[in-house]
């Protein structure tokens, strides 16, 4: 098979992966496409089942996953930072529910904050905190061109 002048098929390049490739060809100058980007590849990585940047009131700012999942996370993570030390749930509730099943890191962009929120997946600081920087990046290029 000729792939003519694909650089991800010459032979004198390192060998990429998929995950490179995509990451390379993804890229966005739209904040919320960039967002959008940055969570989709974050939900595949951590095989999360939904991936949501909300406002401290809730609302959803970008999401990665099925429309309702991720407005019901994004509504209920203001309850969750830090852990949801405040709720005093009774079992067997919904939100009781998803206390247990989503995460939700808190990330600081200029002053505002975001709630970056996973739900499922393998649940690993890491795969969030690479979405953390990337979301702050992106806020916050999206702030210096406003």
């Amino acid at each position: 098979m000729n792939h003519g002048n694909d650089p991800a098929h010459d032979a004198d390049a390192p060998p990429r992966t998929s995950r490179t490739l995509d990451r390379r060809r993804n890229r966005s100058h739209d904040p919320l496409v960039a967002l959008h980007y940055q969570l989709m590849q974050t939900r595949h990585e951590g095989q999360f089942d939904a991936v949501v940047v909300a406002d401290v009131a809730g609302v959803v700012v970008a999401a990665a996953g099925a429309w309702a999942t991720c407005e019901e996370i994004a509504a209920y993570a203001p309850f969750f930072v830090d852990g949801g030390r405040e709720l005093d749930l009774a079992r067997g509730t919904r939100v009781s529910a998803m206390q247990t099943e989503v995460d939700v890191q808190t990330v600081n962009v200029e002053g505002q904050t975001v709630l970056l929120c996973a739900r499922g997946g393998r649940r690993d600081e890491g795969s969030l905190g690479r979405a953390a920087h990337g979301v702050a990046r992106i806020l916050e290029q999206a702030s210096a061109h406003a």
